[in-house]
């Protein structure tokens, strides 16, 4: 099983792999930005530290 980097979207460490070599560079961090300034993040209960 692929190690569960961010709980809050469920991205792995596969994921963010497969970004950088599709993209050049991460763009996880920056959907996880947009997505939380929407205000739609729910890392308050998916995350298990509550951040």
């Amino acid at each position: 099983m692929d190690k569960l980097v961010c709980h809050c979207f469920g991205y792995t460490a596969k994921d963010i792999e497969q970004d950088l070599v599709e993209h050049g560079r991460s763009t996880l961090i920056e959907r996880i930005h947009a997505t939380m300034k929407a205000g739609a993040s729910q890392c308050t209960t998916k995350n298990p530290s509550g951040r």
